[in-house]
C-alpha cells in the first residue's frame, strides 16, 4: 500500500506473463533494449499484468481488470501466463469483497486489462466481476473495440465488455473526467485512440497510472521506445512527451501497467538533462 495525499493505493499483479520482445519493444533492437531487460531461455521477458485499486473519498476504484478467473490451463500456456487472479486475491487479503468496489475504471479493452471485467462461475456461465460497480471506459474505445479491423481484431473480445454496455453497467466517457474526488481519467491517444490513463492528485501529490502509454518504465524515459502494439505510434510519441513534462514538473509517482522489475517510480534528469525513472516499488508479491 502507498498513499497519494489522502488517497490509499494498492497495486495488484492479476497476472505474471512472459512475452515476446519484440511485442514491447518494436523497432528498438536487442542490443539495446537487453540494457534493460533480460530475456529467459525461452527468449520471453517476464511481466505484470497490473491492476490499482484506489480508495478515495469513501469510494472503491480499481484501474483495469486483467484476466481474472476466465483462463483455460490451455490458453495461459498459449499466454506463456505462469499465474492470474491476483487482483481478486490481492482484494481478499485487504478483505474487500467484489460487491465493495464503486468504480471500474477500464482504461482501454484488450483482453490484457478487460478479460476480468467478467467472473468464471463453476457452471460455465460468465457475470460482472464487480456486480455493483460502475465501469468506465471512452466512447471512441468502445466503438473501435465492437468494429475492429484486420489490425485490431486479435486484441478485443465482445465478451468483456458488451453485456455490461448491453446491461447499463457500463457508462461511455466523452473525454477527459474526474470519477471520484482526486482521481481523474485522462485520455492519453496513440496505443488506441481511446485509451485512456489515470491521473491522481490529492494534498498536493500527484501519481498517474499511465497504462500502455508507457507499458514499461524505460517508455517514459525514452520517449522513441514504444510496443509494436500501438496503433498509431506518432501519436504515442507525441502524447509522452505532454506526460513526460508533467511528470517532471510535478515529481509525480508514475504506475506502469505491464513493468515486473519497476512497477512504480518517478521520473528525474541526470545532469545532462536525460530522464531516468528512479524506482519506487521494485518487484512484489500480491499482499
Amino acid at each position: 500500500m502507498f498513499r497519494i495525499g489522502e488517497i490509499d493505493a494498492y497495486l495488484f499483479n492479476d497476472a505474471t506473463a512472459y512475452m515476446d520482445p519484440g511485442g514491447l519493444f518494436g523497432l528498438v533492437p536487442r542490443v539495446l533494449w537487453s540494457r534493460h531487460y533480460r530475456a529467459d531461455a525461452r527468449q520471453l521477458i517476464k511481466t505484470a499484468t497490473h491492476s490499482l485499486l484506489l480508495r478515495a473519498a469513501g469510494k472503491n476504484v480499481i484501474v483495469d481488470t486483467g484476466f481474472g478467473n476466465n483462463l483455460s490451463d490451455s490458453q495461459r500456456r498459449f499466454l506463456y501466463i505462469e499465474a492470474s487472479d491476483g487482483a481478486h486475491r490481492g482484494l481478499s487479503a485487504l478483505g474487500i469483497s467484489a460487491a465493495d468496489i464503486d468504480i471500474v475504471i477500464v482504461t482501454h479493452l484488450h483482453d490484457d486489462h478487460c478479460t476480468g471485467n467478467m467472473r468464471l462461475a463453476a457452471d460455465g456461465a460468465r457475470a460482472p466481476a464487480f456486480p455493483n460497480a460502475e465501469y468506465l471506459v471512452q466512447r471512441r474505445e468502445y466503438e473501435d473495440a465492437i468494429a475492429p479491423n484486420e489490425r485490431t481484431r486479435a486484441t478485443y473480445s465482445a465478451g468483456n465488455f458488451v453485456p455490461l454496455y448491453q446491461s447499463g453497467q457500463l457508462r461511455l466517457l466523452d473525454g477527459d473526467a474526474e470519477v471520484a474526488p482526486g482521481v481523474s481519467a485522462i485520455v492519453t491517444p496513440g496505443h488506441s485512440p481511446g485509451h485512456m490513463s489515470v491521473r491522481i492528485e490529492s494534498a498536493g501529490e500527484s501519481a498517474a497510472f499511465v497504462c500502455d502509454m508507457a507499458s514499461l518504465a524505460v517508455h517514459i524515459e525514452r520517449l522513441a521506445w514504444m510496443t509494436a502494439y500501438d496503433v498509431e505510434p506518432l501519436v504515442t510519441l507525441e502524447t509522452k512527451h505532454r506526460w513526460q513534462q508533467w511528470a517532471l514538473e510535478t515529481e509525480a509517482l508514475l504506475i506502469f501497467p505491464h513493468d515486473a522489475k519497476t512497477p512504480a517510480g518517478r521520473l528525474t534528469q541526470d545532469e545532462r538533462g536525460r530522464p531516468s525513472i528512479q524506482p519506487e516499488l521494485i518487484e512484489y508479491d500480491n499482499p
